[in-house]
């Protein structure tokens, strides 16, 4: 049995939670027991799961649902997953809050791909900070088939709908990086082209820390043509012969053929005034043009990127003190962990560096979160939007 907890406790207590069972149902019965047990039988008010795409996630979901009563479950398809005691691929892990200080709505917006203003308010209408004028602090967990794209844009509709109210953290839905599908869901409910939200109300301060680990490695280039997603010149040159520029110059191989070894160390960065916005090339199109993993506005000024092990790390310590900064004294109860599965592909393994930085920043406080295609971060004083290969920690208070 796990411990057993006070049904009088004013604290928020949370469960973090694992399993790589193969069996979808017997994964989602797993992962229940577990919140079950370690909840005392009390039934959670919230539970967050990332759900490798190997499990049938209804079945999955399903089964948690069951064993745990959760009055609300929201997750998403991930492309790698971790807590403070297991990372890699083709696991579930969950994290259940039963709290009195927070309170928890939750919403789908479907169609992303065609009007993000309509999935935005679809996703807050059950959202309730803010109505009664108290001093409360609002955040929202956002999960997003980034593959349906337009995330920036979902991320401005839903901050207009929010009135800025609200921090936004989370990422988008992964599929262990084959870039074919990706869902999310609410309860029973399991959606691609979809984005889900979590509110969260608390009467303590929520931390969210962002940092990406990145620096300029040439000169701003100003993005001449681009279509979305779509790269086709910088400073009126092809796309690619920039990239074959940058790797002659810094002894790097680039190969059209097999470009992702060059796209994964040399990103590219849009400025924003106070820093680089992060976005991962993916793909070179038959035309010569590449496709990236989020959008790159036409006449942005951007730079390629560069990073190291070390400052992958710095960058994941620094955003999670960040996090912890924010609570204002309060006592750390649970946190969450979103980075990108470019991160992961980069440093192999490696990226258990980055998971050691926040097991020593957060010390005894648990963490689970997931590999990401893309991250959310909307907060005070730190760059806000939809990144790529950033490091994003949500804190929740005890």
């Amino acid at each position: 049995m796990g411990p057993m907890i006070a049904a009088n406790s004013d604290k928020t207590q949370s469960v973090v939670v694992y399993t790589a069972t193969e069996d979808s149902r017997e994964a989602g019965l797993s992962l229940g027991e577990q919140i079950a047990t370690q909840l005392g039988g009390r039934n959670p008010d919230a539970v967050i799961l990332f759900v490798s795409p190997k499990y049938d996630a209804a079945a999955l979901v399903a089964c948690v649902s069951e064993r745990t009563g959760a009055k609300i479950i929201v997750g998403c398809s991930s492309a790698g997953e971790f807590t403070n005691d297991t990372q890699g691929e083709g696991k579930a892990c969950a994290v259940a809050l039963s709290s009195p200080s927070l309170q928890f709505a939750v919403g789908i917006g479907r169609g992303i791909s065609n009007d993000r203003r309509k999935a935005a308010a679809d996703m807050v209408r059950n959202f309730r900070c803010g109505q009664e004028g108290s001093n409360e602090y609002c955040s929202a967990l956002i999960l997003t088939d980034a593959l349906a794209g337009h995330a920036d844009e979902l991320i401005e509709e839903l901050t207009l709908k929010t009135g800025g109210s609200h921090q936004f953290f989370g990422g988008g839905a992964g599929d262990d990086a084959n870039f074919r599908r990706t869902q999310v869901f609410v309860g029973n409910e399991i959606a691609s082209d979809a984005a889900v939200a979590l509110e969260i109300v608390s009467e303590k301060p929520i931390g969210i820390g962002v940092r990406h680990g990145w620096s300029p490695a040439t000169a701003p280039m100003r993005v001449t043509e681009s279509r979305g997603a779509v790269l086709v010149s910088l400073n009126a040159s092809p796309v690619l012969d920039v990239f074959r520029e940058h790797a002659d110059a810094t002894a790097q191989k680039f190969d059209a053929q097999d470009p992702m070894p060059f796209f994964l160390h040399n990103v590219l960065g849009i400025e924003t005034g106070d820093g680089y916005k992060l976005r991962v090339p993916l793909a070179v199109n038959p035309d010569g043009s590449v496709l990236c993993a989020a959008e790159i506005p036409q006449g942005a000024a951007v730079c390629l990127m560069s990073t190291d092990v070390a400052s992958a790390k710095e960058a994941a310590a620094n955003a999670t003190r960040a996090a912890v900064d924010q609570l204002n004294g309060h006592e750390p109860g649970v946190a969450l962990f979103f980075d990108c599965v470019a991160t992961r592909l980069r440093m192999g393994r490696e990226f258990g560096n980055e998971l050691d930085a926040l097991k020593e920043v957060l010390g005894e406080t648990q963490f689970a979160g997931c590999n990401t295609y893309g991250q959310v971060a909307r907060t005070t004083g730190q760059f806000n939007g939809f990144h790529n290969c950033t490091a994003v920690v949500c804190v929740l208070p005890a």
